[in-house]
């Protein structure tokens, strides 16, 4: 099949999967820094009536790298991939696909001839038709013998070659959504938009298909951007993640960048529980309510911050807390069991209150006197006092 960007379609990508490659590796980052950006969203402003969705947003998204926007309800997110499928305009801003404007003040591409493919979150299969023949819906430019050979092409990709004479009531909702991103894929899209892609899944099927629809993703070399308001989904299956709220985006980065060295305490709170331990910076060290932490364990301290008082990050798992009367931090106000694990809030001397997490076969009383320690074998992330809301 040929490259469609060279007939004048900058939209479409030419077909990767024949290669057989799987680029799912750790040069990912590395390889997509290199190249030019699939999709760049410039200076994008849209308001619904008197309130503004989105507001002066930037987004670039290199060739092969998967993208998710993640905030809570609300935050534009839905929005922006609606402002790149061509089913909403900007009131401001260009949005560009392979550098060409799709949508800006004076131009607007309509969905249908933008190269892009679309997951839906209840997947939007049509019932009436087979496996197969969703696939094939959008494949109307090619011969019967071609599409034939990218539908068998796809169902192999997505693993259900078997299932190809299927209606989607006879498929799992697993299946569902891989048949859902086949389609997607079929045309050879520029870029695939998913939104909330695994939403209607229960959780052990969220999990798999996370990984699934990774492998697929990177195996056929596409450009992809997903939405989401699950943080464990954001971290797992992307490339890079950008932390959206009230219309802007507040961090963009590699997962575990973003989650270790949050730029905002918006972001440091909405990527997983977090509690910040007041503190002091005094010499070399951080005078808390658990006793002093080396600068050197806090990212970006220097002792030129002498004087200046600080919150320090600290997560669950971060914290241990041991039963002591005798000398305690705090004590046990609440218990959470999770399974695997137990969270235990702990109200400390302050009144600052931070979680505990341990094996769930540990018990702790509520009301007991405990003592915090800090065991976290990474750098903590900090932020200024004054920036308190």
């Amino acid at each position: 099949m040929s490259d469609s960007r060279a007939s004048g379609d900058p939209t479409r990508a030419p077909s990767r999967i024949e290669s057989g490659a799987d680029t799912d590796t750790d040069t990912d980052a590395d390889a997509s820094a290199a190249s030019e950006p699939v999709l760049e969203i410039e200076g994008v402003s849209k308001s619904f009536g008197p309130e503004r969705i989105i507001d002066d947003l930037a987004l670039a998204v290199d060739e092969g790298e998967i993208m998710t926007l993640l905030g809570p309800s609300g935050c534009g997110k839905t929005t922006t991939l609606r402002l790149v499928a061509g089913l909403e305009r900007p009131d401001e801003g260009v949005v560009r696909l392979h550098g060409e404007t799709v949508s800006g003040p004076e131009t607007h591409i309509p969905p249908e001839d933008r190269g892009v493919g679309v997951v839906f979150q209840e997947f939007a299969l049509f019932p009436h038709l087979t496996a197969a023949e969703n696939v094939a819906f959008g494949l109307t430019d090619l011969s019967k013998a071609d599409r034939k050979a990218r539908v068998s092409e796809l169902l192999d990709l997505v693993g259900l070659e078997s299932r190809a004479e299927a209606y989607p009531d006879e498929l799992s909702g697993g299946q569902q959504q891989r048949v859902a991103l086949a389609r997607a894929l079929a045309p050879e899209p520029g870029v695939v938009l998913l939104d909330e892609p695994f939403s209607n899944l229960d959780v052990d099927l969220r999990v798999e298909m996370r990984e699934e629809v990774r492998r697929i993703l990177k195996k056929a070399g596409v450009t992809a951007v997903s939405v989401t308001h699950d943080q464990e989904e954001a971290l797992s299956i992307s490339d890079r993640v950008a932390v959206v709220n009230d219309g802007q985006i507040e961090q963009s980065g590699v997962p575990e960048s973003v989650f270790q060295h949050p730029k905002s305490r918006f972001v440091a709170g909405f990527l997983g529980h977090a509690a910040f331990l007041p503190g002091q910076v005094v010499g070399g060290e951080v005078r808390t309510g658990l006793g002093p932490v080396g600068i050197d364990r806090v990212d970006g301290l220097t002792e030129a911050y002498d004087r200046i008082d600080v919150d320090v990050l600290v997560r669950p798992d971060d914290l241990r807390a041991v039963p002591d009367e005798e000398a305690p931090d705090g004590s046990v106000r609440a218990r959470r069991y999770l399974g695997p694990t137990v969270l235990y809030d702990v109200e400390l001397g302050d009144g600052t209150t931070v979680e505990c997490m341990h094996n769930h076969d540990e018990s702790i009383a509520i009301d007991a006197s405990v003592r915090v320690v800090l065991k976290a074998d990474h750098e903590l992330a900090w932020f200024p006092a004054d920036q308190r809301d």
